[in-house]
């Protein structure tokens, strides 16, 4: 992430303040360094690594630099495992080679041939040389590893002591003393750095360097007051072009105005230095002393590069952070003074670190830090408290061409505060700003009682902890807007997901707060291992440490690793992806080609999830070292908790892979369970789904297919019967009374010919007839309809005829319902039937 190669810059920058000792490193430490192995030479063997690593002092001195000693240390364990890993390799090959040569003869065989026996002893020799060398080598990596720990520990030993010393307070006479008298000398040392400087000017302006020298110094000059200027324009004109609006565009620009900020700035310091090189290589004071203003000044650019992204003064739209235009107006000076302060604090330190300055200068150098930076802390902090006038109807409120992001601010916390300033701030921010109040008050005590170390750690450390959070808050923003802009829904390629791949809405959306939640995680991880970094951590250190993926956890006889959990995470979601893929396409491309039924199709996509998800779980299970044995252990220990607590649960499990196989019941089919009736939706695992005729779903356990009676209406693709009992007197034609039936039911489009419809006379009984008529329809699922458009066309076409039906009769129309009427003699009710009346043609009596 260049973000946080940016932020390690800034760090290396602020680890440059808290050095109170000599740069220069004792004739040990220089020899240790000298024999350390170029780039450009060959590897070196076990012999040097070893002599390099007794180089090493066992104990630090008081002048002796732990952190380049320890840089030291771990080169030599690289260089070491780099070795193991190359003999590793040769090894095997030698092995190999010997294989090939086969099995040596044994006692009383035949022996090899003299060259086969040559070249088995050459191969042997080798073998032994390497094995050695690659034992050594891992030994050395371990000793290496071992030291590097001892140096740490001593080097925080030597931090602690050096916190808890105390010396004269600033307000007695005998501090003011001190650096009396220690400051001829350090003038005089002073002077001869700037005479040292002012050689390498007068070299770089000679006739033949000097428009080397003056082209550097202007371009250095151009990059840091105009690049900057133009960049941040460039920024603001292309960002908003380019990128879909959302968020994102927010938080790049921000990151983005960081990074140049930190490039451009950087790059000119080295620009300028390069300048003064031309006239001769400098020597090693003005060597350290380059290297610690290109530090310092990619330090204070990222401060105010922060500084100037996270306030946003006059572009209101993009600021990130919940601050109101004013509050954030006051503020934007503070980035500049800090870094103003902190280059020069450091500079001044750097410098008496390479002239060797007394301790008194160390010392009050330290002091006026710490209480400048409480100053500037206990300023920036009134700011806060300061109220803000609340906006009036009047106040004009001002837009730029270039504030299109003004939708996407309403997205943020900061809609609500930006009235109040900082009324609705988080309780963190609440916590810190107290925090500080309280380092402010105890940095001005210490200096007063004589702790100055104490008290320059405490401000170094306010300032430090202000970078660090204000950049996990900008990485923090970054990596949301990312996740959703990529993963969610609402984004562009998190749709073509879900329309290209299938995959639910609502799912990509939790991938998205799940990727932002895992990437928050690991940057609050490396936001409490930078904080620790100035208590004698260099930044180097902790990513190396915080990016080591040799660490493994053991539970048991299970040892799980990063490098694992990595794989295993990795197959596990490529395994799904591909069969979400694989069933998309045998779903919409390759079954519907086939002569395979709806059904089927289901079954075979179904069982396909089913199995391919097995095989995922268990290659992730596989790359996390948990082999099959382990599992069917883990199954056969859970095989009683399964007989007792869970067996419903498999009995369905069963079931439904049994319908899934035999497929009696499939996607499609108009079942009968029992009194549930309806279209079988999806055959799961566990349950079935039946879809009921007033479109509600019934959720029917697997197991009931199996062990109940259960009628498949559309199995073998039978088709749909319609069946009528209808009853007539006695005295009716029945002859004709059929034929207007059958007719009924011949001209029914829905009635097939094959076979075709019959209408029987199936009983006489008291006096009424009873006529059976059976038709055949294409599917069952429309029996109902076309039964009730054969009895409208039977009723009609019996009335036309002026024939009748007797009641009762056995379908669906409703009898007859006779009016009331009362008597008037007795008072009881009547029952009037009227007549009918008999058509032209129709001579006989109408049923009474």
């Amino acid at each position: 992430m260049w973000l946080a190669f940016a932020f390690c810059l800034g760090a290396m920058g602020t680890q440059a303040l808290a050095q109170a000792r000599p740069a220069t490193a004792p004739a040990s430490t220089a020899a240790a360094t000298a024999n350390l192995p170029k780039p450009e030479a060959p590897p070196p063997g076990v012999d040097d690594l070893r002599k390099q690593l007794d180089a090493i002092p066992q104990k630090l001195g008081v002048d002796d630099d732990g952190r380049k000693l320890l840089n030291d240390v771990n080169a030599i364990g690289s260089a070491a495992e780099q070795l193991a890993a190359r003999r590793t390799e040769e090894l095997a090959d030698l092995d190999l080679r010997l294989a090939g040569l086969g099995p040596a003869p044994e006692k009383g065989t035949a022996p090899d041939a003299p060259d086969v026996a040559e070249q088995r002893s050459n191969l042997g020799k080798q073998r032994a040389a390497v094995d050695a060398e690659l034992k050594l080598a891992r030994l050395i990596a371990v000793d290496a590893e071992q030291r590097g720990t001892d140096l740490i520990r001593q080097r925080r030993e030597q931090f602690q002591t050096a916190l808890t010393t105390r010396i004269d307070s600033p307000l007695s006479g005998s501090f003011w003393r001190n650096l009396r008298n220690a400051l001829p000398g350090d003038t005089a040392r002073l002077q001869a750095l700037g005479r040292d400087l002012e050689r390498a000017a007068s070299a770089a302006m000679q006739p033949g360097h000097r428009g080397a020298a003056i082209t550097s110094l202007v371009a250095a000059l151009l990059l840091a007051v105009a690049g900057t200027w133009l960049a941040g324009r460039l920024l603001v004109r292309l960002v908003p072009a380019k990128l879909p609006t959302g968020r994102l565009r927010r938080s790049l620009l921000a990151s983005a105005s960081v990074l140049i900020y930190v490039l451009l700035i950087g790059l000119a310091a080295q620009l300028a230095w390069s300048g003064l090189e031309v006239g001769g290589p400098l020597n090693d004071n003005l060597q350290a002393l380059a290297q610690a203003t290109v530090r310092l000044a990619v330090f204070s650019a990222f401060v105010i590069g922060l500084g100037h992204a996270l306030l946003s003064r006059k572009r209101s739209s993009w600021r990130l952070p919940g601050l109101s235009d004013d509050l954030a107006k006051r503020l934007s000076p503070y980035p500049w003074w800090v870094a103003i302060l902190a280059s020069l604090s450091g500079l001044i330190t750097e410098v008496n670190s390479i002239v060797g300055a007394s301790l008194a200068a160390e010392v009050s150098v330290h002091a006026v830090t710490a209480l400048a930076m409480a100053t500037l802390v206990a300023c920036a902090l009134r700011q806060l408290r300061t109220p803000v006038a609340a906006p009036t109807k009047d106040t004009p409120v001002k837009e730029t061409p270039t504030d299109s992001a003004a939708d996407d601010s309403k997205n943020d916390a900061g809609t609500a505060s930006d009235a109040a300033g900082l009324s609705e701030r988080p309780v963190w921010v609440g916590l810190l700003v107290a925090c500080a109040g309280i380092a402010i008050v105890a940095t001005v005590l210490m200096v007063a009682f004589g702790f100055v170390a104490l008290a320059g750690t405490l401000t170094r450390q306010m300032l430090w902890t202000g970078v660090v959070f204000a950049t996990t808050y900008l990485l923090f923003q970054l990596v949301d807007d990312l996740c959703e802009a990529l993963i969610s829904s609402r984004g562009g390629f998190g749709e073509r997901l879900h329309k290209g791949l299938g995959i639910d809405a609502k799912l990509l959306d939790q991938a998205s707060v799940l990727g932002s939640g895992v990437l928050r995680v690991a940057l609050f991880f490396y936001m409490v291992i930078a904080l620790l970094a100035p208590f004698g951590t260099g930044p180097d250190e902790v990513f190396r440490r915080g990016s080591s993926m040799d660490q493994s956890l053991k539970i048991g006889d299970l040892t799980l690793a990063p490098q694992a959990l990595l794989t295993a995470l990795a197959v596990l979601v490529a395994g799904l992806l591909l069969i979400r893929v694989l069933k998309r396409w045998l779903v919409e491309s390759y079954l519907p080609n086939t002569s395979m039924e709806p059904g089927m199709r289901s079954s075979i996509v179904t069982l396909l999830g089913y199995v391919g998800g097995v095989m995922v779980v268990a290659a992730a299970l596989a790359g996390l070292g948990i082999s099959v044995e382990r599992i069917a252990w883990v199954a056969s220990a859970l095989s009683v908790g399964i007989g007792f607590g869970l067996q419903a649960i498999v009995q369905n499990f069963i079931s439904g892979l049994i319908l899934l196989a035999e497929r009696p019941v499939k996607v499609g089919d108009w079942v009968v369970l029992g009194t549930t009736e309806g279209d079988v939706r999806r055959v799961n695992v566990r349950a079935t789904e039946i879809q009921l005729g007033d479109r509600s779903t019934v959720i029917v356990p697997n197991s009931e297919f199996i062990t109940k009676t259960v009628r498949n209406m559309t199995l073998a693709g039978a088709p749909g019967r319609v069946l009528l009992r209808l009853p007539a007197p006695l005295d009716v034609d029945a002859k004709r009374m059929r034929d207007l039936i059958l007719a009924a039911f011949t001209e029914h489009e829905g009635i097939l010919d094959t076979p075709a419809p019959v209408v029987q006379l199936e009983d006489i009984v008291s006096g009424t007839l009873t006529f059976l008529a059976i038709g055949y329809v294409s599917n069952p699922r429309n029996a109902g309809g076309v039964k009730s458009d054969l009895l409208f066309a039977i009723l009609e076409s019996l009335r036309s005829a002026g024939l009748a039906l007797s009641p009762p009769a056995s379908t669906s129309v409703a009898p007859f319902t006779p009016a009331l009427a009362t008597d008037g003699a007795t008072g009881l009710p009547t029952v009037s039937v009227p007549q009918p009346q008999a058509s032209s043609g129709d001579t006989r009596p109408a049923a009474g």
